[in-house]
């Protein structure tokens, strides 16, 4: 029932045949991905998906992508999803521009593909470093997302796959409180339904498993608003 969940990138490219090459290229590594055609649909998709990060032609019809980059770093929900701007405009004070508006990395047109995957891969480092092989740690917890181990003041803690997703999530992100519909749209994925009940089924079962060989529980029920690491 439970799928993986890979990080999700917003492709936002105006030319169809580089919207697509570069999907085609991040779903080949691994990537999940979205495609928006103009700045409107950007905003939107943006609104509607959650993307992890957000890779933003400069030049768009209507909407450009510099104003995109602004409107979504000016709004609390939007302004931590890493933006990385695609420019042909080379010139220092272009690069300047886009930084300053907010994008988290500017790449300049012809670009490596190779390259570009790189930087998506450094900025999830930062906000998803789970997915990307990342050793996670908090308290006596320790997380290696390659060797999928999770350990306990030393004690390997056996998990399924959905548990571990689980506490992947709020190892990314120690005292965020997440609501259930967010854990589902992150652990489940959105395409997939599944009851809000079945989370908590799954959080009795990490905790269960996390404090087998003692410790305090790690995990915070935040009355009416859902679960919490410390």
């Amino acid at each position: 029932m439970a799928v993986p969940t890979a990080p999700l990138v917003l492709v936002v490219e105006d030319e169809p045949a580089q919207r697509e090459v570069l999907a085609y290229n991040l779903e080949a590594e691994g990537f999940r991905t979205a495609r928006a055609a103009n700045g409107e649909e950007a905003l939107l998709l943006t609104a509607e998906e959650s993307p992890d990060i957000i890779v933003l032609d400069w030049m768009l019809p209507n909407v450009s992508g510099i104003e995109v980059c602004r409107r979504l770093k000016t709004r609390n929900e939007t302004r931590a999803i890493p933006v990385i701007m695609l420019s042909a405009r080379s010139e220092e004070v272009d690069r300047v521009r886009g930084l300053e508006t907010g994008a988290d990395d500017y790449v300049v047109k012809p670009y490596s593909v190779s390259e570009l995957l790189a930087r998506i891969r450094a900025q999830l480092r930062r906000t998803r470093p789970a997915t990307v092989g990342q050793e996670l740690s908090f308290g006596d917890i320790t997380l290696d997302s390659e060797q999928h181990k999770v350990f306990r003041d030393g004690n390997a803690v056996k998990l399924g796959p959905t548990e571990f997703r689980l506490l992947a999530a709020f190892m990314e992100k120690p005292g965020r409180v997440w609501s259930r519909e967010q854990l589902l749209d992150r652990v489940w994925g959105r395409d997939i339904y599944v009851d809000t009940r079945t989370v908590d089924v799954h959080i009795g079962r990490l905790r269960k498993a996390l404090c087998k060989h003692g410790g305090e529980d790690p995990l915070r029920t935040v009355r009416g608003a859902g679960y919490a690491l410390g």
